[in-house]
């Protein structure tokens, strides 16, 4: 397509990088920025002012192009390489433990511990009372052990890692029994199926999707068989018409037929939700109890930890995927361990680990704190510009979020804000580019912030990005 008068004048008046790298020379701004950085910067600016030059965007005009306005613009970009992509943010949409911003968050103690253990040397592996090299698996084992009631423990880097480690140590080459209705697919298009393929074992289906019966595995078992996989439905339920094989029952059928039994809790938890007025989930503990072989969970979903994957059960299956090769590609490293081991603690005092770790405590957070929190925000953010500010306080529903009691539905106190003249659209990118940067969710035309999530910390960075909002709009 031929270039019109006008954008052929606008790419001529366009300099050169060598030529914006002489003039940027005398600016303060960049004496210590690295060169590659100052270069791409300047690279980056000139291609995008080029796009909108060849896309015919009316905002670039021949002023647009001046000296100052292009170190201007080489300024942004910079700052923003510079800035680590890796950032803190406000959760402001009550999915607890949200899977896209990092899931759990850490208590206090945990991270203090992890400060502390990544600034100097650790005893990762080294036993100090035998004076030799140790075992890192030996950091938590013993506290997993002691609060799940298991026999034996080894963490790895995930869940998903946990399966594959198990199912490659136990089964590969052979067949492991999965009701249908437990193939399972969680996030990032993880599925069962998927991930028993690659450790090299068989699945073999039985039942259908809403019924699965005690004869389905008694005429599924063969010589060839190495495993009975239960698979945890924690991301969704099935109801009506149903059927299942409870993990005690399995486990008898296993010892019968001399068959191990592994059960894959998906997010996992140390406490009894159902206590808190909440749906019941199987607990490890509840799963040990029931006599599994193995037991896989997560670290970082309803534990309220770091990222980890969790495997628990009896000593002699435990030893033998310690010694699987894959276990050295799937160890956690000393953060994660120090995150974990502070983590767990905790749940030696079941009031202690609900009030302290932030998972729980949002999750079992009582409504009338969740209604004082909602009202204190509005009233200060009502201060900034009543004539402009439409806000509403209302009841809307919380999630656990990660995958986790996809059943409860947690009554929550949110706000709903409209700003006169300006979209909820963008009120909400211009909270999204807010430093650090405040995720809320849009409803109704109308941006929505749910005060479960929210930190106490949080709520001055919400006033001050609203204020300079109303500056700008």
């Amino acid at each position: 397509m031929a270039l019109s008068e006008n954008q052929q004048k606008l790419l001529r008046t366009l300099p050169g990088v060598d030529h914006v790298l002489e003039r940027v020379g005398t600016e303060p701004f960049f004496e210590n920025i690295p060169k590659t950085v100052l270069v791409n910067s300047i690279r980056k600016t000139l291609e995008t002012l080029r796009d909108s030059i060849l896309k015919e965007n009316r905002n670039i005009r021949e002023e647009s192009l001046s000296k100052d306005r292009i170190i201007k613009l080489v300024k942004v970009a910079v700052t923003e390489t510079m800035t680590l992509n890796l950032k803190r943010l406000i959760n402001a949409t009550g999915v607890v433990v949200h899977t896209n911003l990092g899931r759990s968050l850490l208590p206090g103690e945990v991270v203090e511990n992890i400060a502390a253990i990544a600034g100097r040397y650790s005893n990762l592996e080294y036993d100090i009372g035998a004076g030799k090299r140790g075992s890192r698996y030996s950091i938590v084992a013993e506290i997993i052990c002691e609060i799940s009631g298991a026999q034996a423990a080894l963490v790895v880097n995930n869940n998903a890692g946990a399966v594959l480690l198990c199912l490659d140590t136990i089964a590969r080459n052979r067949e492991v029994i999965v009701s249908r209705g437990e193939l399972v697919e969680i996030g990032g298009s993880f599925r069962i199926p998927d991930v028993m393929a690659k450790s090299g074992s068989i699945l073999k289906e039985v039942g259908t999707t809403n019924r699965t019966h005690m004869k389905d595995y008694e005429n599924a078992i063969a010589d060839n068989t190495a495993l009975l996989l239960k698979v945890h439905r924690s991301n969704y339920s099935v109801i009506g018409f149903t059927a299942e094989v409870s993990l005690k029952e399995l486990v008898e059928l296993g010892n019968r037929q001399g068959k191990p039994v592994m059960e894959d809790l998906g997010s996992g938890s140390f406490i009894d939700f159902s206590k808190y007025g909440m749906v019941k989930e199987t607990t490890v503990q509840e799963s040990v109890a029931a006599g599994a072989d193995v037991v896989t969970f997560s670290g970082d979903k309803l534990l309220g930890g770091p990222q980890a994957g969790i495997i628990v059960g009896k000593t002699q299956i435990i030893e033998a995927i310690k010694k699987n090769p894959l276990a050295r590609a799937l160890r956690i490293d000393k953060l994660t361990l120090a995150a974990l081991e502070a983590t767990v603690c905790l749940y030696r005092d079941e009031a202690k680990a609900v009030s302290r770790i932030p998972t729980l405590r949002m999750l079992t957070m009582d409504i009338n704190e969740i209604d004082q929190k909602a009202l204190k925000l509005m009233e200060n953010l009502k201060k900034i510009d009543p004539s402009r500010l439409q806000i509403d306080l209302i009841e809307l529903s919380s999630k656990a979020g990660g995958g986790a009691l996809p059943l409860l539905s947690l009554p929550s106190k949110c706000l709903r804000i409209k700003i006169e003249g300006l979209s909820a659209n963008t009120l909400e990118v211009n909270m999204r580019k807010n430093s650090p940067p405040i995720i809320g969710r849009i409803q109704d035309d109308a941006f929505i912030i749910d005060a479960r999530t929210l930190q106490d910390d949080d709520l001055p960075i919400i006033e001050s990005a609203f204020e300079h909002v109303l500056k700008r709009a």
